[in-house]
């Protein structure tokens, strides 16, 4: 009995750690006990010395005053794992020094972790393996994402100067909102003050980020949706090249088996959907239509029907001196491998 309240306190004091507060209801269905009970486990952690508030009411408001020393790290098992999975595997985050600063966030866990939990972790790094691919494209600074998340947490008016696609730039003076990852990169979400109207801007080309201390009211997203917000906005922005696929396949196959399509994908019929796969780099256009996994008909640009052609004619190249595959072959086995 004393294991399970013991057990119960600690999952409870998690709970407080991570969010600004709770009322006892939710703690209450979380750690399925009674809201009494709650308050009893309140009250021991308390006498421990953990500095939690309250708040009057029928079922009250709890939170971890600020400011105060925390105990050591808490995480159960599934908590651990995916920080450690999540780590490990920051390098496709888009964010300049991501993959040092990562590896070096997984060491410090390690290290406060209890012995059986920093077993599973250690066993993960060592297991775990991502591919760098050479062409990363622009990469955003951590410390500029951090410093945007705070203004748009606190609703802070901020300044910087910002350069657009077409190399024009300008001082910029925006309400932050949200900040969204679409494919690798980032981009806030904001109120421009100068042009009275929602802009999205990308991270790697902002520069001189500076807070100016002034707060205002939150300011609603058009749709209540951040993300379907800057999806609608990036699937209508212009682009470099132009290239729309007719797709032979009901649009709910393509969307299951193709990533980040979003708004891009749109359903003709049952049977056929088309996707938009513009864009301002011609090899991205290329992978794009490679996943598609049906056939389709395309209207494109001249440069990117070059692009597409060279490509096409480089793979019939590369696999004209091989042998189509067997019925039930399922290709050439690494030296000791186990057959199918």
């Amino acid at each position: 009995m004393t294991s399970d309240m013991t057990a119960r306190m600690l999952r409870l004091l998690s709970l407080l750690q991570t969010r600004r507060e709770w009322s006892g209801t939710d703690l209450a269905d979380r750690l399925e006990v009674t809201v009494r009970t709650v308050r009893r486990d309140i009250d021991r952690l308390r006498e421990l010395g953990y500095p939690v508030d309250s708040a009057r009411g029928h079922a009250g408001g709890y939170r971890l005053a600020p400011g105060t020393d925390l105990p050591p790290l808490l995480l159960d098992d599934d908590e651990a794992v995916a920080i450690a999975v999540t780590l490990r595997t920051a390098t496709g985050s888009g964010l300049s020094g991501m993959e040092e600063s990562a590896l070096r966030a997984l060491g410090k866990l390690e290290q406060v972790l209890p012995r059986r939990l920093r077993g599973q972790v250690t066993a993960l790094q060592a297991s775990l393996a991502g591919i760098i691919w050479e062409e990363r494209g622009p990469r955003a600074d951590p410390a500029l994402l951090a410093t945007l998340a705070v203004a748009c947490r606190d609703h802070e008016i901020v300044t910087f100067g910002y350069t657009t696609r077409h190399g024009a730039a300008a001082l910029r003076r925006v309400e932050p909102c949200h900040l969204v990852d679409s494919g690798g990169l980032w981009y806030l979400l904001a109120h421009d003050s100068g042009k009275d109207d929602w802009r999205l801007f990308r991270l790697d080309r902002i520069t001189d980020l500076t807070p100016t201390g002034r707060r205002v009211p939150p300011r609603p997203v058009p749709g209540d949706d951040p993300a379907a917000f800057v999806a609608g906005r990036l699937s209508a922005a212009p682009t470099l090249y132009r290239a729309i696929a007719t797709v032979h396949a009901p649009a709910g196959r393509i969307r299951a088996r193709t990533r980040g399509l979003g708004t891009r994908l749109k359903p003709v019929d049952d049977h056929t959907c088309v996707v938009d796969a513009s864009d301002d780099h011609l090899p991205r256009i290329a992978q794009t239509l490679a996943g598609l996994d049906a056939d389709y008909t395309l209207d494109a640009d001249p440069d990117v029907l070059t692009h597409l052609r060279t490509a096409a004619h480089r793979v019939l190249h590369a696999t004209a001196a091989s042998p189509p595959p067997r019925d039930g072959d399922a290709g050439p086995q690494p030296a000791g491998a186990p057959g199918p």
